[in-house]
Parts: C-alpha cells; structure tokens; sequence
C-alpha cells in the first residue's frame, strides 16, 4: 500500500459520526441536520431538460468515451461566463479545462504542481492553506509527498488567513499556495490587498497559487466577490501566471450530484495539468457536459438561489445572533458561531437534546502556528429550505438559553 494513505486524517463528517455514536437524539423533535455542506435547493429544470434532451438528441453519445479536454462548446460557456462574471477574456483552448467538480481538481492540480525530493535528505516542499480548511487540501498536500503549512487566522478579520505571519523560510519551501475566498467556512472574502501581496509573493519564490472560488455566486452584499483571476487581470496580469482558478456549479446551480466544475488561468500550467487529467481519466461525460453547458450558459436561476440564501440568513441569522457570537459572513452558505466553551460538548448536547447537527469547529482545522481556530466554534450549513433552517435555529436558542 502507498504509505502516505497512513499519513490521511479522518474526513470531519466521520468525525462527526464518532462524536455521537453512543447518543440517541430526543424522539421528540425530527432530526435536522446543518452539519453537511451539500446544497439542497431543487436543481433548475432547465439544467435537468438540457441532460435529458442530450440522452434524445445523442442515443449513442454515452457509447465513446469523452475527450478530456471537453467538447469546444462547453469551453466557449466557460469563456462567456468569465467575461460576463468578471470581465475577462481568457483562450477557452488553452486556458480552461472541464473538472469533476471542484474538489476532485483541487486533488488533481496538487498532484500536477508538487515536485517531490529525489534525495531523502532534501526538504519536503509545502503546499500552503488557511486554517480553518477544507479538508482535501491537506489530504491532496499529503499525498503529493509535500508538507501542509497552515496560516494563521485572523480573529478580527473573520478569521482570514494571516499571509503576513508567514516567514520567507516558508515561502521558499512553497510549491503551491491554496486560497479560499469566499472562505469555507467563515465566509470572508480577499480584498485586492491581499491579492497583490500573494502576488508578490509567488514571484519572488515562484509557487503555484490555486484559487478555490466554489462560493463565489452565494454573496450577501451588494458587490460580488472579487475572484482570483479578476484581481490579477485589475493589477495587470493579465498572463495570469502561476494562477489557476477553480470553480463548481455544485453550490451555484444546486447539482452536486453533477460533479462538474473547470479551471482556468495559465496556459503553461493547465497544458501540464490536462496531460495528468489525460492518465488520471478525468474525463466528463457529454451529457453532463450538455447539462453544464445549459447552466453556465444561465443567470436566473443564479440570481434565485442567491435571493433564497439572502431571505433564509435574513431570519436565521438574527435568531442565532440573540444567544450565541455570530455575524452574517460576506459570502458562502456557512454560519461560523463562538459558542463560549467546548465546541465538541456543544455539538453533543444539542444532538442529543434537539437533535440538531452542527459540526465543530475544531474538526475543520489543526493546531499549527500555536492555536487551532476552530476551538470554540461551530459551523452551520443553511442549506435546508428556509422554515427548516429556522426550526434549527429556534432549537438552538432554546439550547443556548438552558446551558445559562
């Protein structure tokens, strides 16, 4: 066996069901669960129609096998997206790839850019991320035989990553940089402050930034997030070098099911990146790619989901605000709550008083640079429909009010 598979740390949500085998949740109340962040709005019908009519139209189309590259049609509605989203016009022949979703490509691309030692007594490189995180970032640093060097968050920032705290000793050893903005799972965005000093950063010691964007269509103000490529092409990069963005339609679309996302930025890192796709058979199926076409290619059904999320924190967040540390976040469908104590107790006690899931803190982050930014905190996926999302949070209340 690949030794570094020892080296894996259990995924939070098994974590989660270890943390409550041995309780049985009060039979009074219906189980709700704000512990998985897996969107659960109705997909768009348009999406659905446009599979369908992909299977009528091409009986034979799922008999060959799709190229990896996608069909130049479903590049084109990457390209438009990005020019209408932010204004960029990128070659959807060089500078894009399909992918499987978007965590399947943050694994993929880590393999692709890390160059592991020749010699045992050379430094192992590191793959840089914020903390807290999402979890494949550790597990993709790992298994590419790199170090994961987590930053310091900032408190008074939302918990942003502190890029300034981290040595050019570090840096140096840097092969590739993960950023998430919007943040998983605070929410925080990166102002183009940071961007520039990343930047900065990735010339002078030449690492890969990948820029994880898979929230970046759920938002609460009236500016959209700034994205990783925008912010390069703002500050006149516009090679993108040393860039790649990743993007879904899992959140944006509500089809998680789908597994369908891409990447674009610099032509020289997506050639090397699509000869591993090419052995790692990432290829998407043409229907899928019909039905991403379709969505890509629509807005309205964006603007809904995004209006849902709005009322839904509307009412929510309040509630939750009354008893328990905890701000509407600029973007992302999370709630990330202070709840004064042991994140892990809280977590259990409300699970098995009303039957509530939350996930702690603690379990999407690592204690490194002196501190794990999780303890203490929980996070809530508002991905329900609105009164169960409200249910949840009146619970909640009542939970909190009863631990005074």
């Amino acid at each position: 066996m690949n030794p570094l598979l020892s080296l894996l740390k259990p995924y939070p949500f098994e974590r989660l069901r270890q943390l409550f085998a041995d309780l049985t949740p009060n039979p009074a109340y219906t189980p709700i669960s704000l512990g998985l962040g897996e969107p659960r709005h109705a997909t768009p019908a348009l999406i659905q129609q446009a599979m369908v009519k992909a299977i009528e139209r091409r009986p034979s189309g799922l008999a060959s096998y799709p190229a990896t590259a996608g069909e130049p049609a479903l590049r084109e509605a990457f390209a438009s997206w990005l020019q209408r989203r932010y204004g960029l016009s990128l070659d959807p022949t060089s500078q894009m790839l399909p992918v499987l979703g978007s965590r399947e490509a943050l694994f993929a691309l880590t393999q692709t850019v890390v160059n592991r030692p020749t010699h045992a007594a050379e430094p192992k490189p590191l793959v840089v991320c914020p903390n807290p995180f999402y979890q494949i970032y550790e597990g993709a640093a790992l298994l590419a035989g790199a170090d994961p060097y987590f930053v310091a968050s900032d408190p008074a920032r939302n918990f942003a990553p502190d890029w300034a705290s981290v040595p050019d000793a570090v840096w140096a050893r840097t092969q590739l940089l993960i950023v998430c903005s919007p943040g998983n799972p605070t929410g925080a965005v990166m102002p183009l402050s940071e961007w520039q000093m990343l930047f900065e950063l990735s010339d002078k010691f030449g690492f890969v930034i990948g820029s994880d964007e898979c929230y970046s269509e759920i938002y609460f103000r009236d500016e959209p997030p700034l994205g990783g490529l925008e912010a390069a092409a703002k500050l006149g990069r516009t090679d993108f070098k040393n860039l790649i963005s990743l993007t879904s339609l899992s959140k944006r679309s509500n089809v998680p099911g789908m597994r369908s996302g891409f990447v674009a930025g610099d032509a020289a890192l997506i050639k090397p990146f699509l000869l591993y796709r090419t052995y790692h058979g990432s290829a998407m199926s043409p229907v899928v790619q019909a039905a991403s076409i379709a969505a890509w290619q629509d807005e309205a059904h964006v603007v809904d989901n995004r209006a849902l999320y709005r009322t839904k924190f509307a009412q929510v967040t309040p509630l939750l605000a009354s008893v328990l540390d905890v701000a509407l976040p600029d973007a992302g469908f999370y709630l990330w709550a202070d709840v004064a104590g042991d994140d892990t107790v809280f977590a259990r006690e409300l699970y098995a008083n009303y039957n509530v899931t939350v996930l702690p803190g603690s379990y999407l982050a690592r204690t490194a640079q002196g501190q794990n930014p999780g303890l203490g905190r929980i996070r809530m996926a508002l991905v329900a429909d609105t009164a169960e999302c409200v249910e949840a949070a009146q619970r909640i209340v009542e939970f909190v009010k009863t631990r005074v």
